[in-house]
């Protein structure tokens, strides 16, 4: 497409006399009626401009023939075309840094664990809202996935379903968190918790060859012996598949009080931490939050945009955002539509961030997806995904040498994707 495009440009002195007003008239009569039908199916200005190329094919004899590059430029009059990116987004690698086990449980693994669950009661009960009052509306759908998650077999079940799905998403690697604390219910031990999980990614790993770590969660209502507790058990289960803190949960509803000590442990302790920051509350929150706990990442931060000053120390302090665009705009009550989040301003103010998919149960979404959103609505370009997968690399709780064998398999990979541009 592009080649015939330049022709057309090559010869546009020559289609300046069929550019009168009866040719005008017939462009103008074409793209009403496209763009009538583009709007009734929402599509943008690019999908408006390959349905006026595809009517063009065929009205005309074919890309090699001069009515066709005329109508090439009776197009342009209209629509000024971005030529499509044809682009394999599942083939390409991915890095993923976000994501919560207990709350990305397929429908296959939840009809495993309780056989009674129908397609349509998932739907309903385990997906949330497209669009969430809140925060706090969002997670009430979370204990769907770990009150089924009490046993080493639904733990190692759940694991692997994890790991199924981010191999057919392209992920190479992947850090997934979630809350020990969350899976006593049925008398298991939090050790005994977190080794299932420990050594059911290591197997996985050995198996599949996707890399992948996991980060203990503390929650933002637990107690401070709880958040220690957490913040011990990384410590306790340094050098195995363990790689960091975190604090999530409901962010606008409890303060950061009872997490402080367990975050200076961590740090005095040489811990990796990041802590969720910056989505039920605003830019003040994520100042408070690297104020008080200190962690190397932010969870979320998208509203960080609010603020010029936290978006131009993010960008000085190399602070990583762990951006989700679908689940924040399923979250965030201020942004109506994918357009309106930040996540191409704060990228192009040079912020280090990487997508994420968050929770593929909650958000029933894939990083498949979430980069064929983005370039489709702020025309990220393969050399984008690229850059915010190395920035995520960069930021991974990993040793350099697993980041460069991770860089190596990338380029390699990258290479072998299905990219058409």
């Amino acid at each position: 497409m592009r080649k015939w495009a330049e022709r057309s440009k090559r010869r546009s002195a020559k289609l300046k006399k069929f550019s009168g007003s009866k040719s005008q008239e017939l462009a103008g009569r074409a793209a009403q009626t496209v763009g009538a039908n583009c709007a009734a199916e929402r599509c943008d200005a690019d999908s408006a401009s390959s349905c006026l190329l595809r009517l063009g094919e065929r009205i005309f004899w074919g890309f090699d023939s001069f009515p066709f590059v005329l109508w090439l430029r009776l197009v342009d009059l209209h629509f000024p075309i971005h030529y499509p990116v044809r682009m394999d987004f599942q083939s390409l690698p991915k890095i993923e840094l976000h994501l919560h086990l207990d709350c990305s449980l397929s429908y296959q693994v939840v009809s495993k664990l309780n056989p009674s669950v129908t397609r349509e009661e998932y739907q309903r009960d385990y997906i949330a809202p497209a669009h969430c009052t809140n925060l706090a509306d969002f997670l009430s759908r979370a204990p769907m996935g770990f009150r089924l998650m009490q046993t080493e077999d639904s733990l190692r079940l759940v694991t692997e379903d994890l790991f199924c799905q981010l191999i057919e998403d392209g992920v190479i690697y992947a850090e997934i968190r979630f809350a020990p604390l969350l899976h006593l219910e049925n008398g298991l031990s939090v050790d005994r918790v977190v080794t299932t999980v420990e050594r059911s990614v290591e197997n996985l790993i050995r198996e599949t060859g996707l890399q992948a770590g996991v980060i203990l969660c503390t929650l933002r209502h637990f107690t401070a012996s709880q958040s220690m507790q957490t913040a011990e058990l990384v410590e306790k289960f340094r050098g195995s598949r363990i790689v960091a803190l975190d604090l999530a949960g409901d962010e606008a509803g409890f303060p950061l009080d009872a997490h402080i000590g367990a975050y200076r442990y961590a740090r005095e302790r040489g811990l990796f931490r990041t802590a969720h920051a910056g989505e039920a509350l605003g830019a003040e929150s994520v100042w408070e939050t690297l104020r008080m706990l200190d962690p190397q990442r932010i969870g979320h931060g998208t509203r960080s945009i609010e603020d010029p000053a936290l978006v131009e120390y993010l960008c000085q302090k190399h602070i990583h955002l762990e951006l989700c665009p679908t689940a924040n705009v399923q979250i965030i009550p201020s942004f109506r539509s994918i357009e309106e989040h930040p996540i191409d301003r704060l990228y192009r103010a040079g912020v280090s961030l990487n997508i994420n998919s968050d929770s593929r149960m909650l958000t029933p979404t894939t990083l498949t997806k979430e980069y064929e959103i983005l370039h489709r609505v702020f025309h990220w370009t393969s050399e984008d995904f690229q850059r915010a997968n190395f920035m995520g690399l960069d930021a991974a709780f990993v040793d350099d040498l697993m980041k460069q064998r991770l860089r190596k398999r990338f380029l390699e990979s990258y290479e072998s994707a299905n990219i058409s541009e």
